[in-house]
This record gives structure tokens, C-alpha cells and sequence, in this order.
């Protein structure tokens, strides 16, 4: 049965105490046998209705909740949260009866490319390495974005690992050099409990602090390649581009910024949702913890 049907015949449910059925189904275009039918469905309901009913209110509250997601990803979290197992083909089938769809418009625009890498800084990510373990190879950059009319700028670390933001700094002044520099402490100090002396490559683009000699002093102290990609090409560092455009995605869509009364405690509690409750598809849909937690077990 078609939603909307199934709905035009709520509406005549809900009115058949102020009006005569046979009126609203005329009224309304609809089959008189029809809606008796639905009637005693209704009333006495089969397990595999009981079963759909639940389904579609479970898939509708959590497009509500994370309106910014296909059925997919809805379909993952669901698991997650709820150990509640569809089909991708059901769940696709639920998602296309109820008329969710994602309601992001998340394009990625990239700018010209232009071949020229920094010397003193080769771009090694070119090498399409595949991590193997935790802060083997990190990314960074940072993205800027408007909530309750202030600018903000977020400085981000994310493992390539397992896709796990590491380290993050938010800063209300623009061009803010101690945010790079804060949130690289708290990398190195990350990746000096377990793999101290490991060797880890740090990708950046060519922005002015990345560049720059303070930032550069002592990276080899701590066993840290820095690697740069060439000037226009966003895609040479594209894991971290389209991550900074799904956060803001869902920071907009899902968890309404624009209202937050303290935008630093809600990416405080951004982070730790994306680190430990979001599953991803590059993950098999697993959370980037969860996906380190399988390799320690390993």
C-alpha cells in the first residue's frame, strides 16, 4: 500500500465520527472496500505488518534525527544503536515507501591543477599508501564555517587509518596560528603512548603555518615525515576534503549549530559522535573505534 494512501485513509478514520465514510470517500477519490479492508488490517494486524509498522517508525525517527544520511548510512546506525539487522535491499525499499531521501547537497569543487611541489616538502601521500596500523599516515586541514552569525575556524587530525579525528582545535579568530600548533601537540602526544617510535607521515596542503619553520622544528624528533600536496590540487588530500564537508553537513542538518548556545561544547560533542557513534562506509560501517578496537584484538 502506497504511504499517501495509507494516510488519506487515517484522515478518514480520524473524521468518520463527524461525518458519514461512505461521504469522505467520496469525498476524498477513494475506494470504499478499499479503506474496510485497510480497517481490518488495521484492527487486527499480521506479524509481518506489526513487524513493517516498526520498521517504518524506527527508519522515520532516524531520518528525523540524522535527516542529512541515505538509507545506507541509516540503515548502518540503526544496527548500531538498536543491534536491529534490515536488509540494504529492505531497508531501500522502506526508506523509497516513506519518501526519505538525504537531504544534503554536499558537492565537492576542486580547483585547477597545478604540478608543483614544495622541495623541502614532497608529497609521499602520491605513493597511494595504504595504513596498515594507527598514526601511520595523518592528514590536516582546517575548514571555516558561520554558526549564530560568529566565524569559526576548525583545525582537524584525522587518521587515515581508521578515519578517527585525533586531534581538532576551534578557533573564533581568523587565521589563528596556535590552533595548528595546539592541536599538533595533542597529535604527538597521541602517538607517543603506543607508537613513539614508529615512523608517521603527516599530509598537509601548502597553507602558511604548514609551511612554516615553527611548525617544522621538531617533527623529526618525533619520527614525523611531513608531506605536502602540490598547490590547486585538493584531491591529493581528498579523504580529508570530503570529510570537512560531510562535518559540516551534519553539524548544519543533523545537529542545528545554528542554535547551539555553545558551539565549542557541540563540537566537542561532534567529535566524539563522529569518532565513536557514526558508522562509515569505508569502514564496512563500522565506527572508527570500532575499527581500531578489531585491529588491537588482531
Amino acid at each position: 500500500m502506497h504511504y499517501f494512501l495509507q494516510q488519506e485513509y487515517e484522515v478518514i478514520f480520524n473524521l468518520s465520527s463527524q461525518y458519514s465514510i461512505n461521504s469522505l470517500c467520496i469525498e476524498m477519490h477513494i475506494n470504499r472496500s478499499g479503506f474496510y479492508k485497510w480497517l481490518k488490517r488495521r484492527s487486527n494486524p499480521s506479524q509481518k505488518e506489526i513487524n513493517r509498522t516498526s520498521a517504518f517508525n524506527i527508519f522515520k525517527e532516524y531520518h528525523d534525527k540524522y535527516p542529512s544520511h541515505g538509507y545506507r548510512w541509516l540503515n548502518a546506525k540503526i544496527k548500531l544503536d538498536t543491534n536491529t539487522i534490515f536488509s540494504n535491499n529492505y531497508a531501500h525499499k522502506i526508506c523509497r515507501f516513506l519518501n526519505i531521501k538525504s537531504d544534503s547537497k554536499h558537492v565537492r569543487r576542486y580547483g585547477k591543477k597545478v604540478n608543483k611541489e614544495l622541495k623541502n616538502f614532497p608529497n609521499y601521500i602520491l605513493a597511494e599508501l595504504n595504513p596498515l596500523r594507527p598514526f601511520q599516515l595523518i592528514v590536516t586541514d582546517m575548514t571555516a564555517f558561520w554558526a549564530n552569525s560568529h566565524y569559526y575556524e576548525l583545525t582537524l587530525f584525522m587518521d587515515l587509518f581508521n578515519n578517527e579525528i585525533i586531534a581538532y582545535y576551534l578557533s573564533d579568530k581568523k587565521g589563528n596560528p596556535e590552533a595548528y600548533h595546539i592541536a599538533l601537540a595533542k597529535v604527538i602526544e597521541e602517538k607517543n603512548k603506543k607508537y613513539m617510535d614508529l615512523e608517521m607521515i603527516l599530509h598537509s596542503d601548502q597553507g602558511s603555518v604548514y609551511c612554516s619553520k615553527r611548525f617544522n622544528k621538531s617533527l623529526h624528533l618525533y619520527n614525523i615525515i611531513h608531506s605536502i600536496s602540490k598547490p590547486g590540487t585538493p584531491t591529493e588530500n581528498g579523504a580529508m576534503e570530503a570529510i570537512n564537508g560531510w562535518i559540516k553537513e551534519e553539524l548544519f542538518i543533523d545537529f542545528n549549530i545554528n542554535n547551539s548556545n555553545d558551539i565549542h561544547k557541540s563540537i566537542e560533542d561532534y567529535i566524539h559522535y563522529f569518532n565513536y557513534e557514526r558508522p562509515q562506509c569505508t569502514l564496512k560501517y563500522l565506527t572508527p573505534i570500532q575499527y581500531k578496537d578489531i585491529y588491537y584484538v588482531k
